[in-house]
């Protein structure tokens, strides 16, 4: 399929960028068809899974998402792995900043398991998503986030089991969460 943008108007630009973009396209008939869509621009972003095959463990975060109090959680709080926006770094470079940012641990070593859109109908962003294996050893804060970015995060550890299973009970609904928690199943990262 062939697409022509017409028109892009900024919408907003203030977190990150709105934009309703006007476009044709040329549909396998060989008509042609003007489309109106909206488009939030975030940049993309990176997440990782940190777990500890000798504990059985993984670490996650619990903060504040307001998308998600405004549509009916009631706190607001959500259960994720640790994540952040790329920042104009690689991935890889993103990733270990945001994890010793937000959950207090120095990784060295992260393998990138793959890329996806997670909301692609409505949000540019590409997520590159990580795991990597963590100790006590590397622990060299209390994490939480940043404070001049109003970041209030909370470090978690849970049983790998548990947070399994907080994926079937609604205590986990972040999307990039049960996707690489489900991945450490699959691929057998640790026992449960």
């Amino acid at each position: 399929m062939k697409i022509n943008i017409i028109n892009t108007e900024i919408l907003s630009n203030n977190w990150y960028t709105l934009k309703k973009v006007t476009f044709e396209s040329h549909q396998p008939d060989g008509s042609s068809l003007i489309q109106h869509r909206e488009a939030y621009d975030r940049g993309n972003g990176a997440t990782i899974l940190l777990y500890n095959k000798q504990q059985g463990t993984v670490i996650l975060t619990r903060q504040f998402r307001l998308p998600t109090y405004i549509n009916g959680n009631p706190t607001g709080l959500l259960i994720e792995c640790c994540a952040g926006l790329l920042d104009k770094d690689n991935p890889e470079d993103c990733i270990r900043r945001e994890t010793e940012e937000e959950t207090g641990y120095k990784i060295t070593d992260v393998k990138k398991v793959f890329e996806a859109y997670m909301s692609p109908g409505s949000v540019t962003e590409l997520l590159y998503f990580f795991v990597a294996e963590y100790s006590k050893t590397m622990k060299v804060s209390e994490g939480g986030g940043v404070h001049e970015e109003n970041e209030n995060i909370e470090v978690m550890e849970l049983p790998f089991a548990k947070a399994l299973q907080m994926i079937t009970t609604g205590e986990i609904k972040d999307g990039k969460t049960i996707v690489l928690l489900q991945y450490a199943a699959i691929n057998k990262l640790m026992e449960f």
